[in-house]
């Protein structure tokens, strides 16, 4: 069953690449207080992820600061060394976007957001959704139904439902 609005959201551990290699981030401590945006990913560095997902939230992120946003989170089921890639190479990190790996997928199953499609090689990866938590409760959520598109899951449909 996927997560909806006004559930609280799943605790799991996630992967950061940080000063010292590979780092383990509970996401209760990233996003269990304060107003937090959490967007996922089908998978770095592919096509819609890449060219409008992701610049989608580097272009509204001093929006969503405006409207008391305490930070963004990118959650992807690939490797740290991958998401440390891929932010600094589109900006994300630049921008101040958290990134999080998901390697074994815990995350992306627990919120009952995981899918898999053999022929591109994508496992338990996530659907793509974008979503407001505040106190680690979810407020708002918008997922997408193909994982080939961004609409309602971009930063700008979401900084509109907010």
């Amino acid at each position: 069953m996927a997560i909806s609005e006004g559930d609280r959201l799943p605790d799991a551990d996630l992967t950061r690449l940080g000063d010292n290699g590979p780092e383990t981030v509970a996401m209760r401590d990233l996003a269990g207080t304060g107003r937090v945006v959490v967007f996922a990913v089908p998978g770095a560095y592919t096509g819609v992820c890449t060219t409008a997902h992701v610049p989608s939230f580097i272009r509204t992120k001093q929006a969503f600061a405006d409207k008391g946003v305490d930070r963004i989170l990118c959650v992807s089921v690939n490797d740290p060394f991958v998401m440390k890639a891929w932010g600094d190479s589109t900006g994300a990190t630049e921008a101040g976007i958290v990134m999080l790996a998901d390697p074994a997928s815990e995350f992306t199953k627990a919120m009952g957001m995981a899918f898999t499609a053999p022929p591109p090689g994508f496992y338990d990866r996530s659907r793509r959704y974008a979503m407001l938590v505040e106190d680690g409760i979810v407020r708002v959520l918008h997922a997408e139904e193909s994982p080939g598109t961004c609409e309602t899951s971009g930063g700008e449909s979401l900084l509109a439902a907010i």
